[in-house]
């Protein structure tokens, strides 16, 4: 029952995020210009991080790829160049606290001032609670959220010092509704959703309309971080679950929002 309960409330936020795209879709917001800015982009070697970085690339903005995977984030760099981005590549671990503040320095003395940063390294460990070994939920929680706080903390000052930056969470559909066999990956998720939602919250009481933020929430997409984690990783009965919401494919932006002009 509580399945059953947990996934229509799944496919309920899938549904609004829908019809929410739609209506972007049909009434765009004015986009502003990138070109030219400093953005940040961790998780950069594959899936997600790479697709966002070709964005980027092709709007001209100066990028700074981070990655644990050193082959992985040099093939994105070059790609990116091939686009005619100027970019920037280190290889970072965004579970270690000390190499990400030792990351963000190296990268404000070569680089400059990060304006645009997008928290999008993730770790997934499919199965169930006793069978996740206690290193890969501590590893599930070091990556999905305190490297969002440790990279957060590191850049913000800069941000608050011009009222500028964009902060872009990459969650999951994971943060706002369960699926069987990933406990930690979901509770770390909700656990970003709730960062994203505070940290907006925190920068509207400061006064500081100059630095946006959005949550990234997509559905499971096969591009190359899990390897197809419906058929490859996880039991029959999430099958079930993720079969379920996965004729809906799409990213949208769902979450706590400040509307500014």
């Amino acid at each position: 029952m509580h399945i059953i309960l947990d996934l229509l409330l799944l496919v309920a936020i899938i549904l609004y995020s829908y019809l929410e795209s739609l209506v972007k879709l049909f009434i765009p917001q004015r986009r502003k210009s990138v070109a030219g800015q400093i953005v940040l982009i961790t998780g950069a070697g594959h899936g997600i991080g790479r697709l966002t970085a070709h964005e980027f690339a092709k709007r001209k903005s100066r990028l700074v790829l981070w990655d644990i995977n050193k082959r992985g984030v040099e093939e994105t760099a070059a790609e990116c160049r091939k686009l005619g981005a100027t970019v920037h590549v280190f290889v970072v671990d965004c579970s270690n606290r000390m190499e990400i503040y030792n990351s963000v320095d190296q990268v404000k003395k070569e680089v400059g001032d990060v304006e645009i940063v997008i928290n999008n390294a993730g770790a997934i460990y499919p199965a169930d609670l006793l069978s996740t070994k206690d290193e890969e939920i501590t590893k599930t929680f070091e990556v999905n959220i305190l490297g969002h706080f440790w990279i957060i903390k590191a850049l913000l000052p800069s941000m608050l010092r011009r009222n500028s930056g964009h902060i872009v969470t990459v969650a999951s559909v994971c943060g706002h509704g369960v699926i069987p066999y990933l406990i930690p990956y979901c509770s770390s998720k909700f656990a970003a959703v709730g960062f994203h939602r505070a940290l907006t919250a925190e920068l509207e009481t400061l006064g500081k309309t100059g630095i946006r933020t959005s949550c990234l929430c997509p559905v499971f997409v096969d591009t190359g971080f899990t390897k197809n984690p419906s058929t490859r990783f996880l039991p029959e009965r999430a099958l079930k679950a993720i079969h379920r919401i996965q004729d809906i494919r799409f990213e949208a932006i769902v979450g706590h929002k400040i509307k500014r002009k």
